[in-house]
């Protein structure tokens, strides 16, 4: 089977001679070798122009004796229509002065007329030649033209595109900058250019340490580069970001290709959304302050004020209870009715101020008082809760107990509303230097809509005073039903629990 071959495109060349005979002795020439060739022939410089402008030519075969067009005239033509055509001289054996003539003006080869046979290996070589010339300036426009476009758009981003290189002895060098670096750093780029080191110098001591070890760790892991920091200066100082993915040769030279970009009004307003939180977090600590100053004057007044308003009650009740004659049975049934209706109220009343400002918990400690809530929680809603405390001796600061007592009573308040739980589980004890309180139910558990719900204040309520002590919060299902609620604060404020090293290390 025989392969098929693309056919073959024809030459097309543009012949200036005096005449069609003299043209004539070009054609077997190429019908010899089998060469497809198209031949026009022109004599005139209208004709010329004619055949440049009707289509494209391979190459210009030109014979002596057009008295109206030189080769000079020739060249000029060809150059001034802007194609590269290559023109082959075909000129008598004895016409040296011609040849050179021709040569001068710009005539890429002289074949003799008596060795016609050289005449296609030129063409061929002159075509061939042209045609990579314009492949070279195709190549070339497109290169420009890419140029073009990366230059427009790394002077038009915000921050400064780099080609850093750190050789194999952990010199530094930009191999490229593009023109943001004036912005950024108020360098020019053939300063960056010329020494890598002013882009350290940038920076302070500190921040010059974090990025050469930021650099280090980028090259020797692979990772990419994404490095933060601020320039020195008495003025404002400019934050400012590098990132890049490092490529490592085997040469052990490493290359970052990169962008870096300033932050400074990220970074500023961090800061203020920083400072915003914090303003509000003291003014929540501030709000929950005076809420138990006043929940505390409020318990006080309902025990002191109205506890002994109802037990004065209740003893004039049963005086008068006591002084009813024989026959008053139904006043009697009456008087003690009342006692009954008073000894609710009196519990109440104690209950009530146990909520608003549980006195247990500053007398006997918080283990105490989120038992005896649990007790106050199952006889008020039917609903068993069980406490586990591993340590009877868990005394934390005085803040913080109050806060964990807070945050159990709200959980507590949270499953009686919305859990439909049969069983409450709360578990406090010691972990690495915090207290963790555990809270779980058997209702029909929490879902993440639920947690997201715009008015879930008693959620943020915990939550926010999880934050207030430094400590971290979680809830979610349980493991078989149910709500899993875990927090885990401090268990001193400003002290920093130990770490596992350091836990190991005591063990030992």
């Amino acid at each position: 089977m025989v392969a098929s071959s693309s056919p073959r495109q024809p030459l097309h060349l543009l012949v200036i001679a005096a005449s069609d005979e003299l043209a004539a002795h070009l054609r077997p020439v190429f019908a010899e070798e089998d060469k497809a060739c198209e031949f026009q022939r022109i004599g005139t410089p209208a004709g010329l122009r004619t055949a440049l402008r009707d289509q494209p030519w391979d190459a210009v075969l030109y014979i002596p004796g057009v008295s109206s067009l030189s080769v000079q005239a020739a060249v000029r033509q060809i150059d001034e229509s802007g194609f590269d055509l290559p023109l082959i001289l075909v000129a008598g054996p004895n016409d040296e002065r011609g040849t050179q003539r021709a040569m001068k003006a710009g005539a890429r080869d002289v074949i003799d007329a008596d060795r016609l046979e050289r005449l296609i290996p030129a063409v061929e070589r002159e075509v061939r030649e042209a045609r990579h010339r314009a492949d070279h300036r195709a190549a070339l426009e497109m290169l420009n033209e890419s140029q073009a476009r990366f230059d427009a758009l790394a002077s038009n981003l915000p921050g400064m595109l780099f080609h850093l290189r750190r050789d194999a002895e952990g010199e530094f060098r930009f191999l490229f900058v593009s023109e943001g670096c004036q912005k950024l750093f108020g360098f020019k780029q053939q300063d960056l250019l010329a020494s890598a080191g002013r882009l350290f110098e940038a920076f302070d001591a500190d921040k010059r340490k974090s990025l050469e070890n930021a650099l280090r760790e980028s090259a020797a892991k692979g990772t990419l580069l994404n490095w933060e920091g601020h320039t020195r200066g008495r003025t404002r100082q400019k934050w400012i970001n590098l990132r890049s993915t490092p490529h490592r040769f085997d040469s052990g030279v490493v290359e970052w290709r990169g962008i870096a970009t300033n932050i400074t009004d990220s970074k500023e307003s961090e800061a203020e959304l920083r400072g915003s939180r914090q303003q509000l977090a003291e003014l929540s600590t501030h709000l929950e302050a005076v809420k138990e100053e006043e929940r505390e004057r409020i318990s006080r007044d309902i025990h002191d004020e109205l506890g002994s308003i109802l037990v004065f009650l209740k003893i004039e009740a049963a005086q008068l209870a006591s002084k009813l004659p024989e026959g008053a049975g139904r006043l009697r049934e009456k008087a003690h009715s009342i006692e009954s209706l008073l000894d609710q109220a009196m519990s109440t009343a104690s209950r009530v101020a146990r909520e608003l400002r549980p006195g247990i918990l500053k007398e006997f400690g918080l283990p105490a008082a989120i038992e005896c809530q649990a007790e106050d929680f199952t006889q008020r809603f039917g609903i068993p809760c069980r406490v586990q405390c591993d340590e009877d001796a868990i005394e934390p600061e005085p803040e913080t107990s109050l806060a964990l007592f807070r945050i159990a009573q709200e959980a507590l308040t949270n499953v009686a509303k919305h859990a439909h739980a049969s069983l409450v589980v709360m578990r406090l004890r010691r972990e690495r230097g915090n207290i963790l309180l555990e809270i779980r139910d058997n209702g029909r558990g929490i879902s993440e809509a639920d947690m997201q719900k715009p008015k879930s204040f008693g959620l943020r309520g915990i939550r926010e005073r999880v934050l207030s002590l430094s400590g971290e919060f979680s809830i979610g299902p349980a493991e078989h039903a149910g709500t899993h609620i875990v927090l885990r604060v401090p268990e001193k404020p400003g002290v920093e629990p130990p770490s596992e090293e350091e836990l190991q290390r005591n063990l030992f």
